[in-house]
């Protein structure tokens, strides 16, 4: 993998931001857009413990969904509040997944503004708060409604990877699917990620980083992402929808078409279905072989 840093910048104008970022879908870090919220100082263990520590939330632990797993099925369940007293004891890789606080806590709603300064088409129904314990991981992955996001973590830090959306058959993507078969896990480590199961790795130009509490990350319509927790920690999600009919359009074929077909064919020849996909991604990183050598 060819990676290098992201910006990062204190705060930005609104036009220095469509300019340098989000026209070119080029991600950045801003490292105080949410200092001067609310939620900054105020959320906490304790403080959601508190208000929601009684709900019962799905777990998901680090192993890699395969060809049968179910999609978003949860690994275990316990409530908020056992969660976070075992994550806050030590490493523990599982996070929270699917889970809207706002709808238990609609206050929550009141502790950060909407930065419809920077870009407009924000989701504000869905803002989603993402919790992991040390060591969990998200595995690499693109979001299935292609929205461009504001990632603010709050607290803990985590490793990030991330790749532009055309980098896709580099990184091995299933067809029909947001999920590549790479494994990515602790990819900075010896032998990892594969690169002689998986050559084509090599080319995938992107981009690495630390997330630290304070840090908001714009990540653009698209983008592949692998995250790692260092630490406890949490972070929201804000979404806003492409600017354009053809982004919107690919974001409701992904959502309603791409992803009722792979149901589909998963449950009548789930066999036949995984190892065409199989053949097909690695037929698409091999052109990127073939390409890169003529070049």
């Amino acid at each position: 993998m060819q990676l290098q840093p992201v910006d990062r910048v204190e705060k930005i104008s609104a036009s220095a931001f469509q300019q340098c970022y989000y026209l070119p879908l080029k991600p950045v870090i801003i490292t105080n857009l949410a200092h001067n919220w609310p939620a900054y100082a105020k959320w906490n263990w304790a403080y959601f413990k508190e208000i929601v520590g009684n709900k019962r939330v799905g777990l998901y632990n680090n192993v890699k969904s395969d060809a049968y797993t179910p999609i978003n099925t949860a690994d275990d369940y316990k409530t908020f509040g056992e969660y976070i007293d075992m994550i806050s004891r030590g490493p523990a890789g599982w996070r929270i997944f699917l889970f809207n606080i706002f709808d238990h806590a609609p206050q929550l709603t009141q502790d950060f503004t909407w930065p419809d300064h920077l870009m407009k088409g924000f989701v504000k129904k869905y803002p989603m708060l993402f919790v992991g314990g040390a060591t969990s991981i998200t595995h690499m992955h693109f979001d299935i409604d292609m929205s461009h996001i504001l990632h603010t973590q709050f607290a803990g830090r985590k490793k990030v990877l991330l790749f532009p959306f055309t980098e896709q058959h580099k990184l091995y993507r299933k067809p029909f699917e947001v999920l590549s078969l790479a494994d990515f896990s602790n990819y900075d480590q010896k032998d990892r990620p594969d690169y002689t199961q998986f050559p084509a790795l090599k080319l995938a130009r992107g981009y690495e980083m630390i997330l630290n509490p304070g840090d908001t990350l714009f990540m653009p319509a698209g983008y592949w992402h692998h995250m790692e927790y260092l630490d406890s920690g949490f972070a929201m999600s804000l979404r806003a929808l492409q600017s354009s009919i053809s982004g919107k359009l690919r974001g409701a074929w992904n959502l309603f078409g791409m992803r009722n077909i792979d149901t589909l064919m998963k449950k009548t020849a789930p066999k036949w279905w995984y190892e065409y996909k199989k053949t097909s991604l690695l037929k698409a990183a091999e052109k990127e072989l073939v390409a890169a050598d003529l070049h």
